[in-house]
């Protein structure tokens, strides 16, 4: 078997936590793109947004600079801001909750289920006469209980907004998530399913929204750059209100559409990786594996492990054994209440001990499209 470069660059680090999966197609597609007169939004973004918008089932898609900004623009165009409250869950990125303040709006965060997402019960205990909307998000891939949250949000009159950045490629009830509330937010970062190095998505079934999202994150010009230099002066355009330079580029929609091609592949190589994890791990005492939804059709972006307390070490302990061995391991996430500017800046109706407890206890191992049965063994024998 021959030895490629990238082999025996992860062997001399051991097991890397992600190595990114750029293939020849996607260098040309960028390097064609790189002949292009117009570098950023044109012909390939487009592309690339209608492609995806197939992909989803949504009746529209727009692509941003990357998704704390399709985040941000997605809680502006309903209208939240000050004084407004929005319900996302304790346990995310930051990017989550800074996009809420970034609207001028309140995080409330809420505790989340065995499954890391978002608790429909503490959903229902942080809604207040100011929550304007829920925002969940489908954690390492697996979809949240979209039927229980917009069941929730009718009862009480709220917009649901999706961050989908670990789910390309979930479905809830076959239907893609993303295209169950107003709008669905999606990211191309390099460790997600595809990606386009930086970069976003919003897909949404309300021309309205999407007309609105396109012209914020293009400084608020109404006008596009091929309107503007087709037809009459190309200075002369308006702007309603301040928008963001949140454009994605030509370049990077190159890179995005290309790994988009091979998105079903992708995801079916996690999926392997996920379930040979899952046969090795699932009997040894003291861990706890992710159970794989039936009704649910996962993307797979995570592989995540819980250290119980009747296993052999402690969850950081195993965290410097796999270390000093060269494998690469991490948690998701450090719980929002934990973060300085979320004390100061978020709010709390319900007590988070789901996720204080979780917290303690989950690691992500090595997990990526490529990652061979050899480096797997690897983990898996330094856990066992």
């Amino acid at each position: 078997m021959k030895i490629t470069d990238g082999d025996a660059f992860s062997r001399s680090i051991g097991v890397p936590f992600f190595s990114p999966l750029i293939t020849k197609k996607d260098k040309q597609a960028v390097l064609k793109a790189l002949e292009s007169p117009l570098l950023t939004d044109g012909p390939i973004l487009r592309e690339f947004e209608n492609a995806f918008a197939k992909f989803a089932g949504a009746k529209f898609a727009i692509g941003v600079s990357n998704a704390t900004s399709a985040l941000h623009l997605t809680i502006k165009s309903a209208g939240i801001g000050n004084g407004d409250e929005v319900i996302i869950p304790d346990m995310t990125f930051v990017a989550t909750a800074s996009s809420v303040l970034l609207s001028g709006a309140t995080p409330v965060l809420a505790d989340i289920n065995d499954d890391l997402n978002i608790s429909v019960k503490s959903i229902e205990k942080s809604i207040t006469s100011k929550t304007k909307a829920i925002l969940p998000v489908h954690f390492a891939g697996k979809p949240c209980n979209m039927t229980d949250i917009g069941r929730i949000a009718k009862k009480n009159n709220l917009i649901v907004i999706e961050d989908c950045a670990h789910a390309i490629g979930s479905k809830y009830n076959k239907r893609h998530v993303g295209t169950f509330g107003s709008a669905g937010c999606f990211s191309f970062y390099p460790t997600k399913n595809i990606t386009s190095i930086e970069g976003g998505m919003i897909t949404t079934n309300s021309g309205k929204i999407a007309k609105y999202i396109s012209t914020l994150r293009n400084h608020g010009i109404l006008k596009s750059l091929k309107e503007r230099y087709t037809h009459g002066k190309p200075w002369d355009y308006d702007v309603l209100e301040p928008g963001y330079n949140y454009r994605l580029d030509e370049i990077r929609s190159a890179l995005g559409l290309s790994q988009l091609e091979r998105i079903n592949k992708l995801n079916s190589d996690r999926k392997r990786a996920f379930e040979y994890y899952n046969s090795k791990l699932d009997n040894v005492k003291g861990i706890s594996t992710p159970k794989i939804q039936r009704d649910s059709t996962e993307a797979f972006h995570l592989y995540i492990i819980k250290i119980k307390k009747d296993y052999k070490i402690s969850r950081d302990a195993l965290f410097r054994k796999m270390l000093s061995q060269g494998i690469r391991t991490s948690v998701h996430y450090k719980p929002l209440h934990k973060f300085t500017v979320f004390k100061k800046k978020a709010k709390i109706y319900d007590k988070l001990d789901n996720s204080e407890m979780t917290y303690k206890e989950v690691i992500s191992l090595p997990f990526y499209p490529q990652i061979s049965r050899i480096q797997q063994d690897q983990v898996i024998e330094c856990i066992v």
